[in-house]
């Protein structure tokens, strides 16, 4: 049976030794006989040993770490940093935790040399991701990390010239990180609710006009695809009205909205959260008549308020689809 100080040190090595890599952390039961288990960056942890690590952190955090000077978190140590990331990996709301390492990453910014401070930077929002990416039972919707790393991303974007090619291929290694957090936990709310304010973080930082619609076209394939492999997820849906709003082309809108709703008739889903989508992006972008268009193809006259469509008329309209052509 492995000590509190044992188990803190096998965590901490893990991530003293993680360099800028993301971790995938999972609790493992115990009934598989061992306290931890590795391969590469794979990372199995009983419950029990993360509670004795922590114990151990807690306690070396408040002895060593609190309060501190500006002077000493200047000259703080890599072992000193793994304190406080396995407290989040135990407690991801521990705001103090949390708070000292924000503390820690403004005094880099101050005293050291930009590549220095850049890395750094990188580094926290794969400790971030490697929380966030991980099946853990809180992790991927907690308030508190989608917050810090959107302070990480703030500030990372201010560090240097962004491209616009290059502002790209960070949205689209965000929304991965997103999606992945949406697929480990269903409806959540928090890791959309990043990708919104990310969006505004993106704008300012992008020096190209146009860039609200380049970064909509870049991402949008990828949203209706997840959310199409999701179907019951609100939160995904109400994210692809969001990412459409800011595309001006009607041609994308009317794809989009096309390849959802035959999707759902080839596979007669009834679900409530497409359904909504559906309703809402016809109404929004005045595709009523496009919706129609798919869902009437015979040319049989049925008459409704296109903008007063709730999501159930429009799945009446599906039902009588099925009924004539066939459900699925």
């Amino acid at each position: 049976m492995s000590s509190p100080e044992h188990a803190f040190q096998e965590l901490a090595n893990i991530f003293a030794s993680r360099d800028n890599k993301v971790l995938e952390i999972e609790i493992i039961p115990p009934s598989l006989g061992a306290a931890f288990l590795q391969d590469g960056c794979a990372i199995g942890t009983t419950k029990k040993t993360l509670i004795q690590a922590y114990t151990v952190a807690r306690q070396l955090f408040f002895d060593r770490l609190q309060p501190m000077t500006e002077d000493d978190l200047k000259a703080i140590h890599q072992s000193d940093t793994v304190i406080t990331e396995i407290m989040l990996l135990f407690d991801c709301e521990h705001l103090t935790a949390c708070n000292w390492r924000k503390r820690r990453l403004c005094t880099a910014m101050a005293s050291s040399v930009a590549a220095t401070t850049l890395l750094l930077f990188q580094t926290e929002l794969t400790l971030m991701s490697s929380y966030q990416c991980s099946p853990l039972h809180r992790h991927t919707k907690s308030p508190t990390l989608w917050h810090h790393r959107l302070w990480v991303l703030g500030h990372l974007l201010r560090m240097q010239t962004w491209s616009t090619p290059e502002l790209l291929s960070l949205q689209r290694s965000e929304l991965d990180v997103v999606l992945r957090a949406g697929e480990l936990h269903p409806k959540n709310y928090y890791a959309f609710s990043y990708m919104r304010q990310l969006g505004v973080v993106l704008t300012d930082a992008a020096e190209d006009e146009d860039w609200n619609t380049e970064s909509a076209r870049s991402v949008v394939d990828r949203v209706i695809d997840w959310c199409l492999a999701n179907p019951r997820d609100i939160s995904g849906w109400s994210f692809a009205v969001h990412v459409l709003e800011d595309i001006p082309s009607e041609d994308i809108q009317v794809q989009a909205l096309g390849k959802v709703t035959r999707f759902a008739l080839s596979v007669g889903w009834e679900g409530e959260s497409l359904w909504t989508f559906v309703a809402q992006a016809a109404s929004q972008f005045g595709l009523e008549d496009t919706v129609n268009a798919i869902m009437i193809p015979l040319g049989r006259n049925v008459s409704a308020q296109g903008s007063q469509k709730r999501w159930h008329t429009w799945l009446g309209l599906a039902r009588a689809y099925w009924a004539q052509n066939g459900n699925g």
